[in-house]
């Protein structure tokens, strides 16, 4: 079994900055790729950001340049530093995780956590 929990969600105005934290937990063998993923209030759950590796990294259009996702391989986390905040960023951010669990070599799954809210004020 394994699990992914958010933090670092909150309330920001314009402007502002945050920082989320996904740390995955478990039976984990080895975590292939961390994203970020966030739902607006009557829209589809859309892709941020994604990491596989330090330099394989991808953004969607409307963050980059704003926010940057990182990994800490060591502690299973996943980063997400966001800047220069707009209120069209308010969502539920998602943290999603490929990877494999199980004994020996493992399985492959995806999993999801629960995701943590952004609200940025103007």
């Amino acid at each position: 079994q394994v699990t992914l929990v958010e933090s670092g969600g909150g309330t920001v105005q314009a402007g502002g900055s945050l920082r989320l934290s996904c740390v995955a937990s478990g039976d984990i063998v080895t975590i292939n790729g961390m994203a970020w993923y966030r739902q607006a209030p009557g829209k589809q759950r859309e892709l941020v950001a994604g990491i596989s590796s330090p330099d394989r990294v991808r953004y969607a259009d409307p963050v980059k340049g704003r926010f940057t996702i990182s990994r800490d391989n060591a502690k299973n986390t996943a980063y997400l530093q966001m800047n220069s905040l707009k209120p069209e960023d308010t969502a539920v951010y998602y943290c999603y995780a490929d990877l494999r669990s199980g004994p020996l070599v493992g399985t492959q799954y995806d999993y999801w956590g629960r995701g943590t809210q952004v609200t940025v004020s103007s």
